[in-house]
C-alpha cells in the first residue's frame, strides 16, 4: 500500500502573531513553525501502517525552502521519502491542485491529511483533493482500518460517530482521535541523522491561477481588564452585573 500524507507548514500555537502591509500580508519573523497537528496524527496512523502492513509512506508539502525543516521531522518521525512542490500556497484550490497532482502521478492508494490547517482553519484542501482526484472521500476521522482493498473509518458526526466503508483509492480528513495523542512520535537521534540520507525531492508546481486573494487580517479584541469582587459582596456583583455587564 503506497500512502501520501499531506503536511502543512504552521505557526506553533504559542506564536506572537503579526501582520504586515496593512494587515494584508502575515508577518513570519521570530515565528517558529511547526507540522500541522492535525496532519501529525495522520502522520502516526501512516506510520502504523508502515510497521503492521508494510506501506510505504510519502510526505508531501506545497511552499517554499523554508518548509523543508518541517518535512525534514516528518522524515526523522519515520517517512521513507518526501515530496515539496515548489510555490507558495496561495490559496485552498491552488495547494489542493498542487497535491492532487503529486497523488496522482504517484499512484498512492491512501491520501492522509489533517481535516484543516490551525492556521487558516479552512477545511478544504481534502475535499478539494479528492474532488479533483474523483475518489472517496471522508474528514472528521477518528478510525481507520485498512484490509486489502477496503478501508473501514470512523468519523464523527453532531452528537455521536459513524462508522464507514470504502474502497481504495481514498482520501482522509483525520483529527484527534486518529491516534491516541500519547502516540504521537517524537523524532529520536537516529531517526534525526536517518532523515538527512532520505530523498526529498522538489517539483515544480502545475500552472494554476489562485481563486481567491486575502484583503486584510485582523485580531481578535483584547480581552478587557478582570474586575475582582469579595465573595461575599453579592450585592456589588448584581450591580455590575446589571449596569455594567447589562446581563441581568
Amino acid at each position: 500500500m503506497k500512502i501520501l500524507v499531506c503536511i502543512s507548514h504552521v505557526p506553533d500555537t504559542t506564536s506572537k502573531i503579526n501582520f504586515t502591509e496593512n494587515d494584508s500580508k502575515f508577518d513570519s519573523n521570530g515565528v517558529q513553525f511547526v507540522i500541522n497537528p492535525y496532519d501529525e496524527f495522520a502522520l502516526t496512523r501512516a506510520m502504523w501502517f508502515k510497521e503492521k502492513q508494510g506501506a510505504s509512506v510519502t510526505v508531501v508539502n506545497v511552499g517554499s525552502s523554508v518548509t523543508e525543516p518541517t518535512l525534514r521531522k516528518a522524515l526523522a518521525i519515520g517517512a521513507d521519502d518526501a515530496i515539496r512542490v515548489n510555490a507558495e500556497p496561495l490559496d485552498g484550490f491552488f495547494v489542493a491542485k498542487q497535491l492532487a497532482e503529486v497523488a496522482k502521478n504517484g499512484g498512492y492508494d491512501l491520501v492522509l491529511a489533517g481535516k484543516e490547517s490551525i492556521d487558516y482553519n479552512g477545511g478544504m484542501v481534502p475535499g478539494m483533493m479528492a474532488a479533483i482526484l474523483d475518489c472517496n472521500f471522508v474528514t472528521a476521522c477518528v478510525g481507520l482500518e485498512v484490509e486489502g482493498s477496503s478501508a473501514t473509518i470512523r468519523r464523527e458526526i453532531d452528537g455521536g460517530k459513524e462508522t464507514l466503508s470504502a474502497d481504495l483509492p481514498l482520501v482522509i480528513g483525520g483529527q484527534k482521535g486518529l491516534v491516541e495523542e500519547k502516540d504521537l512520535r517524537i523524532p529520536n537521534m537516529r531517526g534525526i541523522m536517518m532523515a538527512r540520507k532520505k530523498p526529498l525531492n522538489i517539483v515544480e508546481p502545475v500552472a494554476f491561477e489562485a481563486t481567491t486573494t486575502t484583503v486584510s487580517f485582523e485580531k481578535p479584541e483584547a480581552k478587557g481588564a478582570c474586575t475582582m469582587i469579595d465573595a461575599g459582596n453579592l450585592d456589588e456583583l448584581i450591580s455590575l452585573l446589571h449596569n455594567e455587564a447589562k446581563v441581568i
